[in-house]
């Protein structure tokens, strides 16, 4: 099993930054994508950004040029993602949900709300 414990959301202004972190430990060894999904109230969850070994990276296209992804595996018993979300927008408005792929699994962790006020 692998946990996952997000932090870094909260209430920001448009145009602000937030940064977004996620711990993952337990069985992290086999960990292969990692990234952050979000759902706004009655829409689907989708995906923000995913970061594979190796470092390539995939984003939404709504907020390209603004988020970061970007991951820290250096440790043997906990990996880390962050994302580092700049000129915030109202629309960005929901709960970020860190997830992480293992031997073709899904893991979720509890989820973080994002609010950016106009």
């Amino acid at each position: 099993q692998v946990q996952l414990v997000e932090s870094g959301g909260g209430l920001v202004q448009a145009g602000g930054s937030l940064r977004l972190s996620c711990a993952a430990s337990g069985s992290i060894l086999g960990i292969n994508a990692m990234g952050w999904y979000r759902q706004a109230p009655g829409k689907e969850r989708d995906l923000v950004a995913r970061i594979v070994p190796g470092g390539s990276t995939h984003y939404a296209d709504s907020v390209k040029g603004r988020f970061t992804i970007s991951r820290d595996n250096a440790q043997n018993t906990v990996y880390l993602v962050y994302l580092q979300m700049n000129s915030l927008k109202p629309e960005d408005t929901a709960i970020y949900y860190c997830n992480v792929v293992r031997w073709g699994f899904n893991y979720w962790g509890q989820g973080t709300q994002v609010t950016v006020s106009s």
